[in-house]
């Protein structure tokens, strides 16, 4: 069953009664109800939420992710079950006890899914993508010739019909949707990651010490391109996008039920997000060498 995203950017209270989401707007403005289990994530964007500590541990048993945003109206924080799988310890152990040459070769394939899918995406806009079909062919163990940074210069220089644009998180628009879109593929992943029994903090490339998602930051990527096609479009049918308003949040708000080629069959991102961190962990117990990606059409 696809998983429900609620985005609650007005002020309300949330809590909980007979396994519903049960929110109550001020001044009376009347009351509403989602049944908890078919909720796969909930974006609090507005100061003014109230929420329950009974909501939040309901939400927790169902594996929700729940994501605060800052003043800027940004995602900033997400909340994650401590336990998301009955194998939880064993899975971990066989995260933990990984070894380099794994983790090389993980990357590798990760890199390598990454840019096909980037090529995928230039060529629906006639770009020639020799580049990028040479450079996904060519990702060595660990990426050691670092092609993901030689084809992210060719990618970002050709996504967008716009002049001198630069991909940079502090960047002119639309850098702005596409750190949205990110933060939105970032949680989808990290719960996928806890549901799959796996820790988000340890990677198989990022290691940054500071960073709490360094794994999620590691799958995430042969996903972005279908977040690139979201904002792609927002570029080319919206006259106005340095704010990011309703209309624009909604959108991107789409990002989990977008349809994925994932091993063959058509999938709901966040369904396949699932079957890929599942078959990360099969790689990291001995069971596959191959780890799912989804391929964009």
């Amino acid at each position: 069953m696809i998983k429900r995203t609620l985005f609650f950017g007005n002020p309300a209270y949330l809590s909980t009664n007979n396994e519903q989401l049960l929110v109550t707007y001020p001044d009376n403005q009347g009351e509403k109800q989602v049944p908890i289990e078919d909720i796969g994530m909930v974006i609090l964007e507005n100061a003014q939420i109230t929420i329950t500590n009974g909501l939040i541990g309901k939400l927790v048993d169902h594996k929700v992710a729940v994501v605060s945003c800052n003043n800027q109206h940004l995602p900033d924080g997400l909340h994650l079950p401590l336990h998301g799988h009955t194998e939880q310890t064993e899975r971990i152990r066989f995260q933990l006890n990984a070894s380099q040459p794994l983790k090389k070769n993980l990357w590798q394939q990760t890199i390598s899914s990454k840019i096909k899918n980037q090529a995928a995406l230039l060529s629906e806009r006639d770009v020639p993508i020799q580049k990028l079909t040479h450079l996904a062919k060519t990702v060595q163990s660990g990426d050691s010739g670092n092609n993901e940074s030689q084809a992210a210069a060719y990618y970002w220089q050709h996504i967008f019909d716009l002049p001198d644009f630069n991909r940079g998180q502090h960047g002119l628009p639309p850098n702005n949707l596409l750190n949205y879109g990110y933060a939105i593929l970032r949680a989808i992943i990290a719960r996928a990651l806890v549901s799959s029994g796996l820790l988000p903090v340890i990677g198989i490339w990022h290691r940054n010490k500071y960073n709490a998602y360094c794994l999620a930051d590691d799958i995430m990527e042969p996903y972005r391109p279908f977040v690139d096609m979201v904002v792609r479009h927002i570029v080319e049918t919206e006259d106005n996008y340095e704010e990011l308003n309703l209309s624009l949040k909604t959108e991107l708000l789409s990002i989990p039920v977008l349809d994925v080629n994932i091993n063959g069959q058509k999938s709901p991102l966040m369904i396949a997000a699932s079957r890929t961190t599942n078959s990360l962990f099969e790689c990291y117990a001995g069971i596959s060498r191959k780890i799912l990606y989804p391929v964009y059409e």
